[in-house]
Parts: structure tokens; C-alpha cells; sequence
């Protein structure tokens, strides 16, 4: 059975090749971008399966306006895929509080209204999936990219808190927590701080440490993303690419370990309250 697609951020990237996976599989798609003249080719290609919406993910009204048209023009919403955001590079010292508030308005407050406009149609229907596209980034952070992390570890937490809240209804939600790909999130789309001299070696270090990582494919993301939604039992984390899986579990592990070591600090601050 077909399934109907919404997806942000349509126009590259990521979001482009769900949706051409989704289309050249026979489902359709509610693709937005903030000009949809970067998806005349995928209208060309597959003519009425595809809907294409202009939409700023920061517009709160537009985003619930979006999704309403995008479920009376299909009838339904199966798969809603948050995918819209972009990179922010700088130091914490470095990065001015409007560069900080945008990042947010984007990566966290953007998935959240497309979040809530959905959820009322997924009940109704008793059933849908949700796919928060979050990085690596939102489960370990990196230097340089902490106003970036603090979106994804945003999106993190209210993701991890919705699924437990709509589980009953039938609805899934997944994160996808993809490394390095050959993307645009690191070029045109990102936001550069002004740098400070200071940072410079930590700068350097941080892009020889990156040089050693492979970076994936993105092509390769659209088929793996069907199968996720189209299993019965979907995660709620998934990683995209092998960098993670080599160096998240070594962090959870320095993680453990220091909550052990300090955890008669932890009986001490709790103290003699019942």
C-alpha cells in the first residue's frame, strides 16, 4: 500500500532524496521548500504525486497551514519527515545571540509546529509516522558547532517525550541521527559565526580530526529511510552512516564511567530525605 509523504526542506540535501525515493517507489509526497521552483524537475518527473508547497518551517501559521493542505489535498498524512534545518558554525563565544535564536527557530521550533499540525490528523486516522531528521550532533556534541547541537538536543528531547505520549494512538516516531555526508549542510546553507584569533588551533584541529572521517552518501539515504518506515517495529534512534557507531558508544562508556566514579557525590547530594 502506497504511503503519502510530507517532507521539509525538499529542495537539496536530504530531503530531496526521501522524497525521490518515495515518488519512484509509487508514493506520494507533500514536498516543501522556500521556493518551490527547486522542485519543478520532481514535478515534471512524477506529475501529480507530488505536491509541492512553499513553506518557511519558522512561520508557525503557515507550517499548520501547510500540513492541512497537504492532508485535504491527499486525504491523508502516512509519513511526516522533518527535515528542514542547517548547520551553524562557530565557537559559543563567537556566536551572536540573533545567529543562536534563528538556529532554534529553524532545527527545533520549526519541527515542533509541523510536529503539533500533524499530530490531530494522525489521530484521527489512528495511525502515521513521525521522523525527526536530528545528526549525530544531538547526541554527543562537537566543538564549533554548539549552537547547532543545543537545536538537535532540543529536538531530542521533545522527540524521545512525544513518542512515549502518542504511542498509544498508533503513531511511530523515529530520530535519524545521520554523521558526515556529502551534503550542502556545511556550504551555502550553513551560518558562519565571526571568528576569533583564540580559536583558531581548535578550528584546525577539530577539521584535521573530521578530514580522517568518511563522509557518506546521501543517495543512499532515501532507500535506507524506506525501510524504516515501512517496518513494523521502526526505532526510535537510528544512526545514518558508520562514523556513530564507532564513536558514540565510546562516549556513552566515558559517560557511565564518570557517573560511577562520582556517585557518592550523588548519594551525598541527596541527602537524608526519605
Amino acid at each position: 500500500m502506497s504511503k503519502v509523504w510530507f517532507i521539509t526542506g525538499s529542495s537539496r540535501g536530504f530531503g530531496r532524496r526521501f522524497a525521490q525515493a518515495a515518488l519512484e517507489r509509487g508514493d506520494r509526497v507533500a514536498a516543501t521548500a522556500r521556493d518551490t521552483d527547486s522542485l519543478a524537475d520532481l514535478v515534471a518527473a512524477h506529475g501529480e504525486a507530488l505536491l509541492p508547497l512553499k513553506l518557511d518551517v519558522t512561520d508557525k501559521a503557515a507550517a499548520f497551514e501547510a500540513v492541512q493542505s497537504a492532508h485535504d489535498h491527499f486525504g491523508r498524512l502516512d509519513v511526516v519527515v522533518n527535515n528542514a534545518g542547517y548547520g551553524l558554525f562557530g565557537a559559543v563565544e563567537e556566536l551572536t545571540e540573533q545567529q543562536v535564536r534563528q538556529q532554534m527557530e529553524t532545527n527545533f521550533y520549526g519541527a515542533l509546529w509541523v510536529t503539533q499540525a500533524a499530530l490531530p490528523l494522525l489521530r484521527a486516522q489512528a495511525g502515521g509516522h513521525i521522523v525527526q531528521i536530528s545528526t549525530v550532533g544531538g547526541v554527543v556534541s562537537f566543538p564549533n558547532l554548539g549552537g547547532y547541537n543545543a537545536s538537535k538536543w532540543a529536538l531530542e528531547g521533545l522527540t524521545e517525550a512525544l513518542a512515549q505520549e502518542v504511542a498509544d494512538f498508533g503513531i511511530k516516531v523515529t530520530l535519524v541521527e545521520p554523521g558526515g555526508f556529502e551534503t550542502d549542510w556545511a556550504g551555502s546553507s550553513a551560518t558562519f559565526a565571526e571568528q576569533l584569533p583564540v580559536y583558531d588551533d581548535l578550528r584546525t584541529a577539530v577539521a584535521a580530526a573530521w578530514g580522517d572521517v568518511k563522509s557518506g552518501d546521501p543517495a543512499a539515504t532515501g532507500p535506507a529511510l524506506l525501510k524504516i518506515v515501512d517496518a513494523d517495529n521502526p526505532p526510535l534512534r537510528v544512526f545514518f552512516g558508520t562514523a556513530p557507531l564507532h564513536f558514540v558508544p565510546q562516549a556513552y562508556a566515558e559517560r557511565l564511567k564518570t557517573w560511577e566514579e562520582w556517585a557518592d557525590i550523588s548519594t551525598q547530594a541527596q541527602g537524608d530525605a526519605a
